[in-house]
């Protein structure tokens, strides 16, 4: 008698009830698919699905089940099977009969190596685990047999393709090393400029809005998921005294902190200046145009969108933005980087000078000292140290019979001082094997003297020059940079390499800093304007533009009062 049917007491073959209920518990696999080769032994579903309700939420077989089909058995059939139902889904096809994910199997293996009754098995084992559910398959039914035959289709669940997604997540951040790009922060300062025009408007466009927010949204996580493989690849490389592309790596990284440097300001000022144009209007807005209709459009549906925005907004602001106590992302990016690139840079060196000198003094020592711990004797050790050292007779150096034959004689004890023993007579000869080095000519030695008198005019005029800037802007006078219209060469070098150790050692780019030259002679204050001015001066190589300063150099005195 088929399973569909049932034989009451009356002796009437009757139909058995079958979609009376939908938990997993009413299938009629439910014995033999905990028996299934695949499943876990210590994962089992529990015998009231409504266990959460009893505040068992940990233990759900939504949140732990889901994930057992990693470590089954079978466990690459059934990352096909769910693979299947993914590709499937996106094609917009939900329910899947056996036969099809059986024909979609053999597609993606490319060869037909499960039938039918692992198909089967392996989908009421997903089922079970709840990454898979079931119904009946009424579509294809005419007949009353077919009706009573049992035919189901099955489709993904919630937790089942989250787990998948999670799944695909991991794979991927596995086999990649994170990408460096270098492009997100043209990307991410035209998309702030853009929405601070959007703040300026009356009505400003809420799809519009949107989509920058969106567009902004994702190229900050590019850039701060390039910024963080770009800080782990540094380490890795120091910790590991690797230089494997570290060269390119060092190259990547200047152009990348640079970048960073040069566009913080201006991503920051920007951000403050939506901050102030009123940025929660524009929040306001997006919101209230994405959660629409009579469910969704709660006022508790408005505030969490908002308050999911406002926390993007928050985390993108403290990447550029400095706060009393808690620099900013950007300037402990700056911070790690100038760390760790001479660190690296030393690596390549220390290698470099292995690889050009292939003896290494500490390798040997050690070396050395671990065979004298191993040293079985202090007779051993002895030996060791006088066949590393060279105490031994030298090998082109011969002694006479005389001499053997009087040492026999007088019976020498090892002890005896140099100054005591009798002389050693050697013959001053190599030996048959030995060598002669033939002396050669002198090479012929060359007239440097031209060379050097141009060195030394050069220097001359370098020299000439830097004083000449000297003593342009060591007047100690305070002066706007835009009132520098045009300087020379020498000038404008002098002025750039101070310029740039006053910004770099700046933590906040609204506060004035101090600082002094490298040579010790020159002190250079810089402060911000705060009237938002620029500054344009003319060089030889061209025109050189950035934020206007209040500038001030002037030497210093020595002790005795004369200029150092």
């Amino acid at each position: 008698m088929p399973r569909s049917h049932r034989s009451g007491a009356d002796g009437v073959v009757r139909v058995a009830k079958r979609f009376g209920r939908s938990s997993i518990e009413a299938s009629p696999y439910r014995a033999r698919a905990s028996r299934h080769p695949g499943a876990p032994a210590s994962i089992k579903l529990p015998r009231h699905p409504s266990s959460a309700r009893r505040g068992m939420r940990v233990s759900s077989p939504e949140r732990i089940q889901v994930f057992a089909y990693i470590n089954a058995d079978n466990a690459p059939l059934y990352r096909t099977i769910m693979r299947v139902f993914m590709e499937s889904k996106q094609r917009f096809l939900f329910q899947l009969c056996p036969q099809d994910v059986l024909e979609a199997v053999r597609i993606s293996v490319g060869q037909e190596t499960s039938g039918q009754p692992e198909i089967d098995s392996g989908l009421e084992q997903l089922c079970e685990w709840g990454n898979l559910q079931k119904h009946p398959d009424t579509t294809s039914v005419g007949t009353v047999d077919d009706f009573l035959k049992q035919r189901y289709v099955f489709q993904i669940t919630r937790h089942g393709e989250a787990a998948e997604r999670a799944l695909a997540f991991f794979d991927a951040a596995r086999e990649g090393d994170g990408e460096l790009q270098s492009t997100a922060l043209a990307d991410i300062r035209y998309l702030v400029q853009e929405l601070k025009q959007l703040s300026r408007e009356a009505e400003p466009d809420a799809g519009k809005i949107h989509r920058n927010l969106l567009v902004l949204r994702t190229r900050f996580e590019d850039l701060s998921a390039s910024a963080q493989a770009f800080i782990e690849r540094l380490e890795r490389s120091v910790h590991v005294q690797s230089v494997v592309g570290a060269r390119q790596l060092i190259d990547y990284g200047e152009r990348f902190v640079g970048d960073v440097v040069l566009a913080a300001d201006s991503i920051g000022e920007t951000i403050r200046d939506l901050g102030a144009a009123g940025l929660e209007r524009l929040i306001q807005a997006v919101a209230e145009s994405n959660v629409r209709g009579p469910i969704a459009a709660t006022p508790e549906g408005i505030a969490a969108v908002c308050d999911q925005w406002r926390s993007d907004w928050k985390r993108f602001r403290d990447w550029f933005i400095s706060h009393a106590g808690r620099p900013s992302n950007a300037e402990m990016l700056r911070e790690r980087a100038r760390t760790l690139i001479p660190a690296l840079l030393g690596v390549i060196t220390n290698t470099n000078d292995r690889q050009i000198h292939r003896i290494d003094r500490f390798n040997d020592f050690r070396v050395l000292a671990r065979w004298f711990a191993e040293a079985e004797s202090d007779a051993e050790a002895h030996r060791l140290w006088r066949a590393v050292f060279g105490l031994c007779p030298a090998r082109h150096l011969i002694i006479n019979d005389q001499t053997l034959d009087e040492y026999e004689t007088r019976q020498v004890p090892a002890n005896t001082s140099w100054l005591e023993a009798p002389p050693v007579r050697i013959a001053m000869r190599p030996r048959d094997y030995g060598r002669f080095s033939p002396a050669a000519d002198l090479s012929c030695i060359i007239d440097r003297t031209a060379e050097k008198e141009k060195l030394a005019a050069a220097a001359h005029e370098e020299a000439l020059r830097i004083l000449s800037a000297q003593g342009r802007f060591g007047a100690g006078g305070r002066m706007r940079l835009s009132e520098l219209e045009h300087l020379e060469t020498g000038e404008f070098d002098l002025f750039v390499g101070l310029l740039g150790e006053a910004v770099s050692a700046r933590v906040f780019s609204n506060e004035p800093v101090e600082i002094f030259s490298g040579d010790g002679r020159l002190r250079v204050k810089l402060e911000p304007t705060g009237d938002g001015r620029e500054a344009l001066i003319l060089t030889t190589n061209g025109v050189f533009r950035g934020p206007d300063h209040w500038i001030s150099i002037e030497h210093i005195l020595s002790v005795d009062g004369v200029l150092r």
